[in-house]
């Protein structure tokens, strides 16, 4: 449950209602898609925690996929979550120097080497074990709890106190695309905001309680986060109109301004920086898992598969800080970002169809979860997701391109680690 709390609750609440803004100036289709969106995740995550409970192996996506279709799958899957969680984790480190150097602005001119800094202190503490790095993790995720119900009730009290809403500081700007991409950036940043439901799975193999606990800690942790998102932007609606907030990167902080004043917004920035600072662990916690995952199957490099006696995966977490502190060097991977969101769409599909793949093929294997209303339910699911799919696939192309091209590279990419090391995949 904390890593879901953890991992979903970040940069996307703290931004997406200015983005949302631009295009829905309705509080009612706004609040309904809030809603309809938190149902629709909960109904996936209740059909996809079945995969969960069959797959008592960390790694996340990659084990969850490579379960139900084999190695190439699991290949082009996992490589693909690596690639996305470093290029968060690289991105969440400059947001957060950028966001520092807003209370300190002599660390404006610093914002990479401070990144920098940051993130290796956190590769530094995953070093420290398992049980350090989930201690950091469960007392962050209270934290960021407590933040989302302090913002709400912040926001209602404004409402309240001064019995009407704040009036917009100036018109909406029309948006010069059309409404069909437009619609299409909507459902895009809620699935983004939503996601991270999958946390629990990059540890699977490291609970003791086994893997029937990683499908009821996603689905409780889900049920959370929604509940909050909810009684969040309740408040945001109900206090300031949505046209002030369109366009803004920091929206609940513009909010808590208009509210309460020119400076209110600094508390909103401080817990800004407080959850990326969570999240810099956790990115550290699932990315070196899925490294480590697939470099045991034989499908990375061998240096990877190094575990320390604290339980830490050593070589997969300074790989995975070469890789983070790399991009926030080369400041080259904005494209990856553009292609995060449809790439886990397809993910989602992958576990979806891989729940009707298993009925078929492991019929009598003991499911210490079932998927809620199979196969009626776990069929309308897997159909909405193809349709949502091809409809931000359709307003943002270069996203399809992308896709298309990361798979085609995959094929001689596993041919050749097969080829080399061989002998660890004939193992597996």
């Amino acid at each position: 449950m904390a890593t879901v709390v953890g991992l979903i609750v970040g940069l996307g609440i703290l931004r997406t209602p200015g983005d949302i803004a631009g295009t829905v100036s309705d509080p009612t289709t706004y609040m309904l898609l809030w809603i309809v969106g938190g149902a629709f995740v909960l109904l996936t995550v209740g059909t996809v925690a079945e995969l969960f409970a069959l797959t008592p192996k960390s790694g996340g996506i990659y084990a969850l996929v490579q379960n139900a279709f084999g190695p190439y799958a699991g290949f082009v899957i996992g490589w693909t979550d690596v690639m996305a969680s470093c290029s968060a984790g690289a991105v969440k480190a400059v947001v957060l120097a950028e966001y520092a150097a807003l209370l300190i602005p002599e660390l404006g001119l610093h914002i990479t080497p401070f990144a920098l800094v940051l993130t290796t202190i956190f590769a530094g503490l995953q070093l420290g074990g398992l049980s350090l790095g989930a201690k950091i993790q469960q007392s962050a995720s209270v934290g960021i709890g407590l933040i989302m119900i302090g913002l709400a009730i912040a926001l209602f009290a404004g409402y309240l106190l001064s019995g009407t809403a704040v009036v917009a500081p100036e018109a909406l700007v029309a948006d010069d695309r059309t409404a069909f991409v437009a619609w299409g950036a909507v459902i895009t940043a809620i699935v983004f905001t939503y996601d991270g439901w999958v946390a629990p799975t990059y540890f699977s193999g490291e609970m003791k309680s086994g893997a029937a606990d990683v499908a009821v800690g996603a689905i409780r942790g889900t049920m959370v986060v929604i509940a909050f998102y909810i009684a969040l932007n309740l408040a945001l609606v109900l206090a300031v109109p949505l046209e002030a907030l369109a366009g803004q990167k920091l929206a609940l902080s513009a909010a808590i301004e208009m509210v309460y004043g020119a400076g209110a917004g600094t508390i909103v920035l401080l817990c800004a920086i407080f959850i990326l600072l969570a999240h810099q662990n956790l990115q550290y916690m699932n990315v070196s898992r899925t490294l480590y995952a697939l470099s045991i199957d034989g499908m990375g490099v061998k240096q990877a598969t190094r575990v320390s006696d604290l339980g830490t995966p050593v070589g997969a977490v300074l790989f995975s800080w070469v890789a983070i502190a790399g991009l926030i060097l080369a400041g080259g991977f904005n494209f990856l970002l553009s292609l995060t969101t449809f790439l886990l769409m397809l993910t989602y599909f992958g576990m979806l169809f891989g729940i009707f793949l298993l009925r078929k093929n492991r019929p009598d294997v003991q499911r210490p979860f079932r998927a809620w209303g199979y196969p009626y339910l776990t069929t309308l699911v897997t159909v909405l997701w193809t349709l949502l799919i091809g409809f931000v696939g359709y307003s943002s192309p270069k996203s399809v391109g992308y896709a298309i091209a990361l798979i085609a590279i995959s094929a001689p990419a596993y041919w050749a680690l097969k080829r080399y090391r061989g002998t660890a995949i004939e193992a597996t």
